[in-house]
């Protein structure tokens, strides 16, 4: 029983190393490609798009200023473009620093919500947004993120140039992410994400998550899908799906960048990504039990990506991992002996050097310091999510099972801003 619960195990584990190995390369080629692409689109005319950008802001007065002010420096023609901060029920001064900028700005405007419409979580948010919005093109920021200059002109011209695309996916950056050893694990999680997910993903399959920020969709599309699911903790998962659906691609073109804060302590952290891990599990039921009423197939392929990796995936790590600690203490008479520890090490190193590939596509990010959490991360942070995925998938069941309301996390942010060694590195 034993060899076949690890012979299991060890499948499910390799069978989702090779295809990182293989996004991974498809992530190196698209760093090359999307570079090509941008010099290609911005050589031709430009007709801007009439852009919204939506920003849900609730209790967030301790960031939401700098935000304003990163929106005020957008390359983008003024009557082409508003800024829409949804105040969703603050208790705090978001609301009174956000009518200061709207009075001053006429390209700030803002949506200040009430109960009972209001204070339930990210999508609700936007949805009112969505309403007084009057872009043909939607942008999406979160409360803390300061995009770069180009950010929204990049998106456009994304969704300008590429017909398929219903919407078009920008990358974001750390800003706090030598603050301590937590945001630096962190910082090269969303570049590894980024980087093999995301650019990998687009590169062979014409696909990639929706974020959660520095995003454009187009208007027509959010109509005919009724906006936002305000049922999904991870509303950004769950409005790609639909958006495949439709029969669109979402394109993942870095150049449009954007600089967010990150948790800088663990008990943040852990919230903010049992929301993640809790949202995506909502989003594989959802279609799973619902792949006959598919319009787009191609959806399984991401389907399954996802199903392996908070599901089948972790299941395969955590046989394998009870596994090696009781033979530790009994023999279990495997037959792969030696074996099995031989293909530890060699997941372990392919691991380091995924990671490490990813780094080395953003300048002044692979150092030896980083080097050092990489390795670090593997046998912490990497342990960490395995215990999260269980905790998270305990309470999706609870839930299901209890037909408990969902409740919206919204992350603690932290007072700082970015260092000039975060931001010389984009």
């Amino acid at each position: 029983m034993a060899d076949i619960l690890l012979y299991t195990s060890l499948f499910l584990i390799w069978a989702m190393l090779f295809y990182h190995m293989f996004l991974m390369q498809g992530g190196y080629r698209h760093s090359i490609e999307y570079r090509r692409t941008k010099e290609r689109w911005e050589k031709k005319p430009f007709h801007y798009p009439s852009v919204s950008v939506l920003i849900p802001a609730h209790n967030e007065e301790m960031v939401i200023e700098e935000t304003m002010k990163a929106m005020l420096n957008l390359n983008y023609p003024e009557d082409k473009i508003e800024v829409i901060i949804i105040n969703d029920n603050s208790s705090d001064a978001t609301g009174e620093i956000v009518d200061a900028y709207v009075k001053k700005y006429p390209r700030i405007k803002a949506v200040h919500t009430k109960p009972p419409h209001a204070g339930k979580g990210k999508s609700g948010a936007l949805n009112q947004g969505l309403k007084k919005s009057a872009g043909d093109v939607i942008v999406v920021y979160d409360a803390d993120n300061t995009p770069e200059p180009d950010a929204v002109r990049y998106l456009a011209l994304g969704i300008e140039n590429d017909a398929k695309a219903g919407a078009v996916v920008g990358k974001f950056r750390v800003t706090n992410g030598s603050k301590n050893l937590l945001t630096r694990l962190i910082n090269i999680e969303t570049i590894t994400f980024q980087w093999l997910a995301q650019a990998g993903r687009w590169f062979w399959f014409k696909m990639a998550t929706i974020p959660g920020t520095n995003f454009a969709i187009r208007r027509s599309i959010l109509e005919k899908l009724g906006g936002w699911d305000e049922k999904a903790l991870s509303e950004d998962t769950e409005l790609s799906f639909r958006v495949y659906n439709l029969g669109y691609h979402i394109r993942f073109f870095p150049a449009a960048i954007t600089w967010e804060q990150e948790p800088e302590v663990l008990k943040v952290w852990w919230k903010q990504r049992t929301r993640w891990a809790r949202g995506n599990e909502y989003v594989i039921f959802k279609y799973l039990f619902s792949l006959h009423k598919l319009e787009k197939k191609k959806i399984v392929i991401d389907l399954v990506y996802f199903l392996f990796t908070y599901l089948l995936f972790f299941g395969g790590v955590m046989i394998s991992h009870s596994i090696f600690i009781l033979n530790l203490f009994w023999d279990l008479n495997l037959s792969m002996g030696m074996v099995s520890y031989v293909l530890l090490v060699l997941g372990f190193l392919l691991f380091v050097t995924e990671v490490t590939l990813s780094l080395s596509f953003e300048r002044g990010q692979l150092t030896w310091k980083n080097f050092a959490v990489v390795l670090f991360m593997y046998f912490t942070y990497s342990q960490l999510w395995i215990i999260l995925v269980v905790y998270a998938s305990f309470l999706e069941a609870k839930r299901i099972l209890f037909k408990q309301e969902v409740k919206w996390y919204k992350t603690q942010r932290f007072q700082g801003k970015q260092t000039n060694e975060n931001r010389s590195a984009s």
